[in-house]
């Protein structure tokens, strides 16, 4: 067992801190005491290599599945401490950018570092709301899916698609082509998303208004009919700017890693942002609101509460929006939403799962069982209850959820070319197959008539937010 000591001897299995700024790890195989370098709290794994149990030895790996406690790079865009319940964007508490920022303020902020002066914010809401509309072929190319496609799908392929129509954003070294990738991306998507909506409603496309705001375009988008001019509820319209704001980025979560990964390959952005909504499809990441939503239907009533915390408890029922893999406290996001509940509902047809979903929180957070294991209500909690308000099909609400992290992918995207540290992704193994076997002639082989799968995988615990 490493146990903290000042002078560890050699082989003593000691891990001690020798000073600031190293590490003195003993080697118990071997005797051999190797001192490592500690920046920011982290040691290089490349420095665990030299530690080798012989000549030959490859050396030592580190072993982390998901990277539970693995830093793969540097970054000055999202800071959260789990334990205190804090998210910044840029050094600013998420509490007052939702407060005093838009979101398109905000995703200025995390593409250029600083919120930008009167002048560049004027500019950069021109550049955005100029380029929300999309090629014709891309409408066409969307056309062509079939009227049930999932628009998460029709998103990823969309997404995707637009490398092809800007070839230029190749030079991803060239300042202006990135500045344009990032105009593009964060005004076209919330297109592409209300058309994928619109296929799947059977109703005729509807093209971006220039002259309403990002939120109130995307609800035009989504909801007009036959009127001359959409006006957008400025409750509706507010409500959804702090949506935008509280999912803009999320510091090294699975569909930021994806980006980061597969832009290490100097692929152009468009790609990259588009593995980005790939990994957002999967249901551990993007779609814990509608398990949410499915919760509180199946609880149906208030009455009902208590009686499924108790099944929660005896591990017959699973929670919903609680916990999460980086907040050990109460989700800052999930405070914000709530303060914007009842402007949505002053809005809007009352839903009544908000009474279970208040119920539930309170119940759970005066119960040990649930607060001693730190579960608390995280951003998924409420936000599906908010889309559904809005009308939104479940199908729709990790759409939404793209939408304003496409900022953050753009941003991370950036960093990461800039980043002289950073190479292509190539994660190591720990090969666990066979080994040096000699090919046997088909006829001499042995084995079951019948075509059989792989042995069947333990099942995986539910993620704790994304």
């Amino acid at each position: 067992m490493a146990t903290e000591q000042q002078t560890p001897q050699a082989g003593d299995g000691g891990v001690a801190t020798v000073g600031p700024h190293t590490l003195t790890i003993t080697d118990n195989r071997t005797g051999q005491t190797y001192e490592v370098e500690v920046t920011d709290g982290t040691v290089k794994a490349m420095d665990l290599r030299q530690i080798k149990d012989s000549d030959d030895d490859f050396g030592l790996m580190s072993y982390d599945p998901a990277f539970t406690n693995t830093a793969s790079c540097r970054s000055a865009i999202t800071y959260i401490d789990g334990e205190a319940g804090i998210l910044q964007h840029r050094g600013y508490p998420i509490e007052q950018l939702c407060e005093h920022s838009s979101y398109l303020e905000v995703a200025y902020l995390l593409v250029f570092g600083e919120l930008p002066t009167e002048a560049q914010l004027e500019r950069w809401q021109f550049d955005v709301t100029h380029h929300t509309f999309v090629h014709e072929d891309i409408k066409q190319f969307l056309q062509g899916f079939r009227y049930d496609a999932h628009p998460m799908g029709m998103l990823l392929a969309g997404v995707g698609a637009l490398s092809t129509f800007y070839p230029d954003a190749k030079r991803i070294d060239d300042p202006e082509e990135r500045y344009m990738a990032a105009i593009r991306m964060i005004a076209k998507v919330p297109t592409l998303a209300a058309f994928a909506y619109r296929h799947n409603m059977g109703l005729p496309y509807v093209y971006p208004d220039n002259d309403l705001s990002y939120p109130g375009n995307f609800l035009s988008m989504m909801f007009k009919k036959t009127e001359a001019k959409y006006e957008p509820d400025p409750r509706l319209e507010r409500a959804l700017d702090v949506l935008f704001i509280l999912h803009a980025d999320h510091e090294q979560n699975c569909s930021t890693n994806a980006v980061r990964g597969v832009g290490s390959s100097q692929v152009d952005p468009y790609s990259a942002v588009a593995a980005g909504v790939a990994a957002l499809y999967g249901p551990l990441h993007g779609g814990a609101n509608e398990a949410v939503l499915r919760m509180l239907r199946r609880i149906e009533t208030v009455d009902n509460v208590p009686g499924f915390l108790e099944g929660v408890k005896n591990r017959e029922e699973r929670l919903m929006g609680f916990g999460h893999r980086v907040y050990m406290n109460y989700d800052p996001r999930a405070r914000i939403i709530k303060q914007h509940m009842d402007e949505v509902f002053e809005a809007t047809e009352y839903n009544p799962l908000v009474e279970i979903a208040r119920e539930l929180e309170k119940r759970a957070l005066d119960d040990e069982y649930f607060t001693s294991r730190k579960l608390y209500p995280n951003v998924d909690y409420y936000s599906g209850i908010i889309y559904e308000a809005l009308q939104i099909p479940t199908e729709m609400f990790t759409v939404i959820f793209a939408i304003p992290r496409t900022s953050g992918w753009v941003s991370q995207w950036m960093e990461l070319n800039d980043d002289p540290e950073q190479k292509i992704a190539r994660p190591r193994q720990v090969y666990i197959g066979e080994r040096d076997r000699d090919y046997i002639p088909i006829e001499q082989r042995q084995g079951p008539e019948k075509i059989v799968g792989p042995p069947a995988r333990r099942p995986k615990r539910q993620r704790r937010g994304a």
